[in-house]
């Protein structure tokens, strides 16, 4: 039996463990990336291991999310992050370079390469064959200490893509059609490669927002082959020497096997507020947009900018829509400025951001009140576009550009003839913007650079055999990080000053929930299926344990955040019959006792001293877990040289 892509790769990083779906791995890391709402609280995790420099073969620092500088906060953490980068071996790249995707695509993704970064849309390097996956940022601390990455063995889906897209048929729609097959759920515990004849067609922007957008499936990566498509795209960027074929063995066997008509899509549209909520765009014709978002990791290539140009040409967008464009990179914008592109575009009436996250982490551009937004983004969780009101939808380029000119939810097809698009055969190429690190020769004379909004790692409690404590929170299904942990313009300058940012958590479901949980001193919260979806951020746990969180209990969680809430000390357990979540109710009073002996067992007996319930819980932990949840997360676990 042959081996399927991913296969491959894992075989030659496997550090620990055996290639047994549902068994715990680790892995050698090649790469590791930071962006800044995550990268501050890597960094300070990372030195507080004390190693002198980075061991992996390239890790990059970007600036890409909180761009807003409204205080000394964000600028603070800019300049904390190059000051640990020059001194720690890691190139850092500037704000105004791009978004993290985007570039390490662009400059510094390689296929067969494992990939952890601290953003859970990592894997758009899947998008050329890459191993990419999204972690908490202690994970990807430790990866660049030299130390292995541990996951669960996937399991193997595959796509099979077959035909070719019609014109104003994209990437974008092949992502919204998985979603609407999968669902947001649908993908936990798989990687998903994409085949079939009809990869050949796509682009490596294209293979990139496919990848990207798998991250909202609940998989731990998605990616595509490394082929004659790769080798172009990575020539054209001047790295042909990087490029190395890659495909599944013919023999390969997966789990699944999903079959997708490219000739039969049709634009598609998610409605608010879950990227699974998909219909086509057909069947919400005429319902009135009031703004439109162009960019984002998802859809901000160059590819994707040409398009968006050549249908504005020569047009004016609706005067009831406000239009931004986000550029995903610095190469991309000076691309589109050389070739006229960028004048058609603002020509039009479009606003044009700078390159960065923007809109899409809510850092600026949010909607008016109540108001429709039609975005290429690859999320639109309730809240995150900074307006709590709003009615986000997940689109494709075209659709948003139809929206624009139209003023309302259009077809793109009714735009008329599709404009031909040329790819330019080399890019421009101009790295300056990528200021790498001291040599290790003079890294001991660079001074760390901290503001007073950067406060230390907090500290977490290490198990015991028993615990009693209030149900502080009881939530339902999907809740997200954005729900956990929001973000915005408003809380993203404070990451890394856990104890201002305790103030919002779990700001979305109950205002009330900080306050009440300091003054518990210690509680459990109680959640539904895939608890803790969506981003990578780690704060999402820390903030929780720093409020005293001690457990929480859900049935099921998402894969990177179970991972977050071990490595803060918060035991995870879901429960073994789901309808016994309906019993336990908020304020009740819990109690779990023998935890130590119910860890070795797989089985945890939850008493509700409020009710008299006898609850069974599920705890499937590997003896690594055990031990970090017995030490008091990652970080003590890997001070004490576990």
């Amino acid at each position: 039996m042959g081996y399927t892509l991913a296969q491959k790769i894992i075989k030659n990083h496997l550090v620990s463990g055996e290639m047994i779906p549902g068994t715990e791995i680790s892995l050698k890391i090649d790469q590791t990336l930071t962006q800044d709402a995550t990268g501050t609280m890597a960094y300070l995790e990372f030195e507080t291991m004390g190693l002198p420099r980075v061991k992996t073969e390239r890790s990059v620092a970007y600036i890409d999310h909180n761009t807003l500088q409204s205080g000394f906060e964000n600028a603070d953490d800019h300049r904390y992050i190059q000051s640990v980068a020059e001194k720690y071996g890691i190139y850092f790249s500037r704000p105004g370079n791009g978004i993290c995707h985007q570039v390490h695509l662009e400059r510094f993704g390689k296929p067969g390469k494992t990939l952890i970064g601290s953003d859970s849309h990592t894997p758009t390097g899947g998008g050329i064959g890459m191993l990419a996956m999204g972690a908490g940022g202690l994970d990807v601390a430790v990866a660049m200490g030299g130390g292995a990455y541990y996951i669960t063995c996937p399991k193997m889906y595959k796509v099979e893509l077959k035909g070719r897209l019609k014109p104003f048929v994209t990437a974008k729609d092949i992502s919204l059609e998985i979603l609407r097959i999968l669902s947001v759920k649908g993908g936990v515990g798989a990687i998903i490669e994409w085949g079939g004849e009809g990869i050949a067609s796509l682009s490596v922007p294209e293979r990139a927002t496919i990848t990207n957008m798998g991250t909202e499936l609940g998989a731990t990566t998605s990616i595509f082959p490394s082929d004659e498509v790769t080798k172009a795209f990575l020539e054209a960027e001047g790295r042909g020497e990087d490029y190395l074929p890659l495909s599944a063995d013919p023999d390969a066997v997966y789990d699944k096997v999903i079959t997708i008509d490219l000739d039969a899509l049709e634009p598609l549209i998610a409605c608010p507020h879950s990227p699974d909520n998909v219909v086509t765009v057909a069947s919400l014709k005429g319902t009135k947009v009031d703004q439109v978002c162009i960019g984002s990791c998802t859809n901000s290539s160059l590819f994707d900018m040409l398009k968006v140009a050549a249908l504005l040409k020569g047009k004016t967008i609706s005067p009831s829509v406000s239009l931004s464009i986000s550029p995903g990179s610095k190469q991309v914008l000076t691309m589109l400025s050389d070739c006229g592109a960028l004048s058609d575009i603002l020509a039009s009436g479009a606003r044009l951001l700078e390159c960065a996250c923007g809109p899409c982490i809510g850092m600026g551009f949010s909607p008016n009140s109540a108001g429709i937004s039609l975005r290429t983004f690859n999320r639109n969780f309730e809240g995150r576009s900074g307006t709590a009101d709003a009615g986000v939808y997940l689109v494709s380029p075209e659709t948003a550009v139809a929206a624009a000119l139209t003023g309302e939810i259009t077809d793109p097809r009714l735009l008329g003839e599709m404009p031909t698009v040329t790819m330019p055969e080399h890019f421009v190429i101009n790295d300056t913007a990528v200021i790498p690190p001291a040599s290790p020769e003079t890294a001991d004379s660079v001074a760390i650079l901290r503001g007073p909004n950067i406060k230390p790692f907090p500290t977490a409690h290490a198990q015991e055999d028993a615990l009693s404590a209030t149900l502080a929170l009881k939530v339902g299904d999907n809740i997200t990080t954005d729900h956990i942990m929001p973000a915005g313009a408003k809380i993203l300058p404070y990451r890394s000053n856990i104890p201002h940012l305790s103030q919002f958590c779990f700001g979305v479901c109950d205002k009330t929930f900080p306050e009440r949980a300091k003054a518990l001193g210690k509680s459990i919260v109680v959640g539904g299926s895939n608890y803790g979806q969506g981003s990578s951020r780690e704060h999402a746990a820390l903030v929780p344990m720093y409020l005293g969180v001690r457990v929480v209990i859900a049935k099921s969680f998402a894969r990177i955040h179970v991972a977050n809430l071990i490595n803060a000390g918060i035991m995870p357990l879901t429960f073994k019959n789901p309808d016994d979540y309906d019993k336990l109710n908020q304020s009740d009073l819990l109690t779990l006792t023998g935890i130590f002996n119910g860890m070795d067992q797989g089985e945890i007996v939850l008493k509700d001293e409020t009710t008299g319930e006898s609850i069974p819980l599920c705890c499937s932990f590997t003896e690594r877990q055990k031990a970090i949840l017995k030490a008091g997360g990652l970080l003590a676990y890997t001070k004490e040289g576990k």
